[in-house]
């Protein structure tokens, strides 16, 4: 018996052992493993945690392009320290900010030194900031340096690409951008005053108008590839704050055949984010078709005059469904998104009666003095 017992209590140290064994073996491969996507759950849990979040994408007056802002010889901190004193004022608590993969490259101290003061003026005025990590839109040959003056009476005229045409191309070359996204994230992954990371915007975009003959015919490709690889980059890190990127043209509906592009933005960011410059039945409908993805949903880009997506007609329907809401623009100035986008392919030669983008004039006095009674209205109601 005696015998017996013994052997039981060999039996059940040996299972114990194993046990164990494999508990740890099955924490060390959890552990080792990417972190996923943010469940629903999650992500709502954030959300919910949240005020209504309202704001603008954000570039000081005094600067052309991303670039402009964050180089040392062109780096402001009064100016953005005033602009966003204004943006307070009427009530938003948030800013997308643009970075750049070469600011990193040439001085990345440096680099994270404005940025950090970016964020100590933000939170000062308790606004909360969304970093964009990559960007197709504009000019696909960014340089540093002294930035071109902006052509006169034209849309964005000078806004660059992230990163340069010829980096997104060369696809063996891109352990440079890697070492770019994770070293800013690294950096601010545990910091509550950066809310959100915005992996790469717009996704893909050509531009026809401006810069279509310089796009590569695979540009679309090449952008997936860079998002797949800038998600896993990132997530790598299990930063605090959710992932996004955004879904801009085509087909949203879940369940349809959508693009590649589309289908990853959508189903592997852990907030929805789309961009609207339409009218407020297009703009309802959208959001609609995006609440199928049970997910928070943010508008990173919004408020067009020129084609009827104003604050008036947009901002209530962001309210009721409970959309985060950041429109393009803030105080006029260098990057001249006041002109429509037909500056392009049409000649101005004054400032248009009717302002496309943006809400301040440089001196903080409003375009439109209702507009601004109605955001802060709106945001405190």
């Amino acid at each position: 018996m005696k015998f017996c017992r013994f052997c039981l209590l060999l039996v059940v140290s040996v299972a114990i052992s194993c046990l164990g064994n494999d508990y740890n073996n099955s924490e060390r491969k959890s552990q080792s493993r990417d972190p996923k996507q943010w469940s629903e759950k999650k992500a709502w849990r954030w959300y919910n945690s949240q005020p209504w979040l309202v704001g603008c994408n954000y570039l000081p007056s005094t600067a052309s392009n991303q670039l402009e802002m964050w180089q040392a010889d062109t780096f402001e901190p009064d100016t953005i320290e005033q602009e966003l004193e204004w943006a307070s004022e009427i009530g938003f608590n948030i800013v997308r900010v643009f970075l750049h993969n070469m600011l990193w490259e040439q001085d990345s101290k440096g680099f994270i030194k404005r940025i950090d003061k970016f964020i100590e003026i933000a939170d000062k005025f308790d606004i909360k900031v969304m970093p964009v990590l990559f960007d197709s839109c504009w000019n696909p040959y960014s340089s540093l340096g002294k930035q071109p003056e902006p052509k006169p009476h034209v849309h964005n005229s000078t806004w660059v690409q992230c990163p340069h045409i010829e980096t997104l191309k060369n696809t063996e070359s891109w352990n440079k951008l890697k070492a770019y996204a994770q070293g800013i994230v690294k950096q601010y992954k545990n910091d509550p005053r950066v809310l959100i990371w915005d992996i790469f915007n717009e996704p893909g975009n050509t531009n026809q108008t401006a810069y279509g003959h310089l796009e590569p015919d695979n540009k679309k490709e090449l952008a997936l590839q860079l998002m797949k690889k800038s998600f896993k980059w990132v997530r790598e890190l299990n930063p605090e704050q959710p992932l996004t990127a955004s879904v801009w043209e085509g087909n949203w509906k879940k369940g349809d055949d959508i693009s590649a592009l589309n289908k990853f933005a959508l189903e592997k960011s852990d907030l929805v984010q789309f961009h609207v410059y339409h009218n407020p039945e297009i703009t309802s409908k959208w959001v609609n078709m995006l609440k199928e993805y049970n997910r928070p949903i943010i508008c990173g880009e919004y408020m067009s005059r020129g084609t009827g997506n104003t604050f008036e007609d947009i901002l209530p329907i962001f309210k009721k469904h409970r959309v985060a809401a950041i429109n393009w623009g803030f105080v006029a100035g260098r990057s001249q998104t006041n002109y429509p986008w037909d500056s392009w392919t049409k000649e101005y030669t004054s400032e248009p009666e009717l302002w496309f983008h943006d809400i301040l004039r440089p001196d903080g006095t409003p375009y439109k003095q209702k507009e601004v009674e109605f955001i802060k209205k709106i945001i405190k109601r």
